[in-house]
């Protein structure tokens, strides 16, 4: 569907003083339109992977868990930018699905490590082609060839801001 709307290029944006059309049109504030990509991906993501009954965040735990097996909840969380009380919350109800266990660390026996089930690493080879798909249409109104560079933009913008986060992210 086209929008009616004018679309501003960065060049237009920055020569016409961003800040000021950015107070303006809420159609053309940054934040809005990151809102509404995310609403839309979430949506994209429910359509291919909706058979599973598995949010875009419990798959982010569980993809990291599948590359960090044993990953302490506190690192877990600090690694994908989900706080503590959600991460523990999202946990339990995997846990309760038997798609993750949880165990006490060795070295101290309040720290909960998280591991995939069998169930759970079987779910999650099954939904990789639907969540890929669920983040190429994400994208695919933009041309091949500005894919990597938006994806870059997200990785620089994400990267700059991330102490503002109410959970920031830790690289692993």
């Amino acid at each position: 569907m086209k929008s009616n709307r004018t679309v501003h290029t960065p060049d237009a944006l920055h020569a016409s003083g961003a800040d000021e059309e950015w107070t303006g049109n809420i159609l053309d504030r940054p934040g809005f339109l990151i809102r509404r990509l995310h609403q839309i991906h979430v949506s994209l993501f429910i359509e291919e992977c909706g058979a599973f009954d598995i949010t875009p965040v419990q798959y982010s735990i569980m993809s990291m868990v599948e590359l960090h097996p044993g990953k302490d909840q506190n690192e877990l969380g600090l690694s994908i930018g989900v706080d503590r009380a959600t991460l523990a919350n999202v946990v339990a109800r995997l846990e309760k699905r038997a798609l993750l266990k949880r165990e006490n660390a060795t070295h101290d026996r309040r720290v909960k490590q998280v591991y995939l089930t069998a169930q759970g690493r079987d779910i999650l080879a099954k939904m990789a082609e639907p969540a890929r798909r669920a983040h190429s249409r994400t994208i695919e109104a933009l041309p091949d060839d500005a894919r990597t560079a938006f994806i870059q933009a997200l990785l620089v913008l994400t990267e700059a801001g991330n102490a503002y986060s109410r959970a920031p992210v830790t690289p692993s």
